[in-house]
């Protein structure tokens, strides 16, 4: 594992990048509000997709200032600003500028994942969503989605399922929304995180 520093802005953002021997892709992960990339439920999906062979990228979307105020949290075109800042990074960077590269979004983050996927066109492999705010992106911006998007959604989620319901309607892209059974917001119950990161993990296989 390195830590490594993303220079975005004014502001330098720490990340760990973790690429697996003979790395096929690289996934970059946007946390929701009030987390950071110690996140232990990203922690854990980001060990099943490792575990896959597939690299990935769990870095700070904001400076522990930025994230003590509020509304900065729920800032999504600065969490896709600082996403964008971190894939383009990755693409200089000399051990993972040829891989392919995915995003994997939770809560406000599965906003900004699809948000900068719309940007990068296909330049982005794969999106996967857990409990996400697809609705925060925008239906510009998810019209406009290419790559291939898994919309994972707690089947005690509600509220939650409806907007991805509606954000899955708006995709143009190859997509999938799957319900994890008797999941609520944040995965909390037994075995149903397992569940998600498998599922995260086979879309990025199968795409990356």
């Amino acid at each position: 594992m390195s830590t490594i520093h993303i220079p975005a802005d004014s502001v330098e953002l720490g990340g760990e990048l973790v690429l697996p021997p003979s790395a096929k892709g690289v996934v970059l992960f946007a946390h929701g509000s009030g987390s950071s990339r110690f996140s232990p439920r990203n922690t854990y999906v980001a060990e099943v997709l490792q575990q896959r062979g597939i690299g990935t990228l769990l870095f700070d979307l904001l400076t522990r200032e930025e994230d003590q105020n509020y509304e900065t949290r729920f800032d999504i075109a600065l969490l896709t600003q600082r996403l964008l800042a971190a894939t383009a990074w990755l693409q200089t960077y000399p051990m993972t500028q040829a891989l392919h590269m995915g995003y994997f979004g939770a809560s406000t983050g599965a906003a900004a994942a699809l948000q900068a996927a719309a940007k990068m066109e296909n330049k982005i492999a794969a999106v996967v969503s857990r409990g996400g705010r697809p609705d925060l992106a925008g239906e510009v911006a998810l019209r406009r989605v290419t790559a291939p998007t898994l919309l994972i959604v707690g089947g005690a989620d509600y509220g939650v399922i409806e907007l991805n319901q509606q954000a899955d309607a708006l995709l143009n892209c190859e997509k999938k929304l799957t319900l994890i059974p008797g999941a609520t917001h944040l995965f909390e119950e037994p075995g149903t995180l397992q569940q998600a990161a498998h599922s995260a993990a086979d879309w990025f296989a199968q795409h990356l």
